[in-house]
């Protein structure tokens, strides 16, 4: 881990808990001049702690009913050939998330559709025919109990996890 110290890392979680938070507010929350605090963001910014910021939506609000977590067997590990299949994969955007895994598959997708007949089309036009793939499994999500993107850094402070 870069040089952070314990007041980086609550400047990153509070920013990853509320990325519109002023400078000033955040200041104030850390008892520090508005110029360190954001000296402090700025650094976290460079050393890439903070990569973006973002507004996380509803995909259900938004009519994406469908959420898959696909598993996927390759038959072909050359170097063209996973170049090839991760160009497609980064130019999906149904596709929300892909790790190269250890186990019975190679990679493991999530993926989101509206709904059923919108997965089946996906799964026949860009699934079916990524280069190399000789299996494809689709565990469908039936309901989500925790979903998130914050990162524990109390956990990372106190030298737990």
């Amino acid at each position: 881990m870069t040089d952070l110290d314990k007041v980086d890392l609550a400047i990153a979680d509070k920013l990853q808990q509320d990325g519109r938070l002023s400078n000033a507010k955040l200041a104030e929350q850390f008892a520090m001049s508005e110029a360190s605090c954001w000296r402090r963001q700025k650094r976290l910014e460079e050393l890439g702690v903070i990569e973006g910021y973002k507004a996380v939506l509803n995909r259900r609000k938004l009519g994406i009913g469908v959420m898959a977590f696909v598993q996927i067997v390759c038959t072909q590990h050359s170097e063209e050939a996973t170049a090839a299949f991760e160009r497609i994969i980064q130019a999906c955007p149904q596709i929300l998330a892909c790790h190269n895994t250890t186990g019975e598959a190679d990679f493991l997708l999530q993926v989101v559709a509206r709904d059923l007949d919108d997965y089946s089309r996906f799964v026949e036009k860009v699934l079916r025919k990524l280069p190399g793939v000789f299996s494809i499994r689709s565990n469908i999500s039936l309901r989500e109990i925790k979903v998130m993107n914050k990162l524990p850094i109390t956990d990372i402070e106190s030298g737990h996890g």
